[in-house]
């Protein structure tokens, strides 16, 4: 393959430069404390860079806020639409756009889509009154969510600036459904619908082939509640035949797995799953943190990181992991203030700049970069998840080289 002239002067860029290391292995913990007036937290989603983490607060008097939380500014309180409460379930890449679903005056819940300069939007119904958006693609063009319609009956839907709310129907039979998460570029999603027996089934749609039912393990329900960002590996919890909810992972080749459960517990879920589809999030059993790949199955993370949990405290759901892998959000106990919290975990890895995730940034990471250079859609080699192979990522690579080496 020849090199175009861009890459050319990227590589020669590379070897003037010799950048030297800036960033080593490091891991962290951090608990994201709560909004003001409230005595709980819980994270839901994070940016890729995993600087933004979004979700909401809750208090004794049930009043719930969505937040949007950075290390500079701390927690954010997103507002309502004119009601009490909102909260903030999915965030684009950038960190920039927020979505959820809050109360407005009439006291109906609705989808919104949030940005520092436009506040908060309603995003409207299918002929019904209430409606909540689950997931954002990773520019924040595409929202999806769920939307009742002139019937009273819940239905996915996917929202563009452009075309509105567009009901995405349900599985043959069946009278509701809705959407939880959205694929990178926002033609794949997936959730759970009801089947003609009334059943709860996870789906994956796409235009072209509409809303497929992925199955069970065995058992009567399922629900999707991530997909990866091509669309191909969809993560959630299905019944098996003993009755128990198992975190499967679910691919078109190998159809459902069961990702099983950590040792001692007979249920688990999965919520969150890598850009790759790689690393799947979730919990497991009485409120227990996980983390599955293939090479190392289900982990406690209570385990894998004790040295950075205080005596006491417990990481219990795993809601979200970034493209990359590196950064996981949800909620735990945080023994140091007494209450259930939102956390960020930086598990350190893959470092920053390390593509080919080997744990050391090099030539072979510069390499795969310009190879990919003018390249567009989400992959390892975007590394700032904006959609395209470029400068930026090329940087993110020169001023980490060395690290991990």
């Amino acid at each position: 393959m020849c090199y175009t002239q861009n890459r050319f002067n990227a590589l020669l860029s590379a070897c003037v430069l010799s950048l030297v290391a800036t960033a080593g292995w490091s891991q962290s913990l951090t608990w994201l404390g709560t909004l003001p007036g409230y005595d709980r937290s819980y994270a839901n989603a994070v940016s890729a860079d995993g600087a933004v983490v979004v979700g909401w607060a809750t208090n004794a008097a049930g009043r719930y806020r969505a937040f949007r939380w950075t290390e500079l500014g701390g927690m954010q309180d997103l507002g309502t639409l004119g009601g009490g409460d909102s909260w903030a379930y999915g965030v684009s890449a950038d960190g920039a756009v927020v979505v959820g679903e809050a109360y407005n005056a009439a006291l109906r819940s609705r989808a919104f889509r949030w940005t520092a300069s436009g506040g908060m939007q309603d995003l409207g119904a299918l002929g019904g009154s209430v409606s909540g958006a689950s997931g954002v693609s990773a520019d924040g063009a595409v929202v999806v969510g769920w939307a009742t319609n002139a019937a009273g009956r819940s239905r996915a839907f996917r929202w563009t600036a452009l075309g509105g709310m567009q009901g995405l129907g349900t599985l043959p039979g069946g009278n509701n459904s809705g959407a939880n998460a959205v694929s990178a570029d926002g033609a794949v999603v997936v959730g759970e619908a009801e089947n003609a027996a009334r059943q709860r089934r996870a789906f994956r749609w796409t235009a072209a082939g509409g809303m497929q039912d992925l199955g069970t393990l065995g058992g009567c329900c399922s629900t999707a509640y991530d997909v990866s960002a091509d669309g191909s590996v969809v993560v959630g919890g299905a019944a098996n035949g003993a009755g128990y909810d198992r975190a499967f992972r679910w691919t078109a080749l190998g159809g459902m797995q069961d990702l099983g459960t950590l040792p001692g517990y007979d249920r688990s879920y999965a919520y969150g799953v890598s850009a790759d589809g790689a690393v799947v999030v979730g919990t497991a059993g009485q409120w227990r943190a996980f983390r599955w790949t293939a090479s190392g199955g289900m982990e406690d993370l209570n385990t894998t990181y004790a040295s950075l949990l205080t005596n006491g405290s417990v990481l219990r759901e795993a809601r979200a992991i970034s493209p990359n892998g590196r950064y996981i959000v949800g909620w735990g106990y945080n023994a140091a203030t007494n209450r259930i919290e939102a956390f960020l975990l930086d598990t350190g890895f893959p470092l920053r700049g390390d593509v080919d995730r080997n744990g050391c940034v090099d030539g072979a990471d510069l390499l795969q970069v310009l190879f990919a250079f003018g390249e567009r859609g989400y992959r390892n080699e975007d590394l700032n998840w904006d959609g395209t192979v470029d400068g930026a990522d090329l940087l993110q690579v020169l001023f980490n080289f060395g690290s991990g080496c």
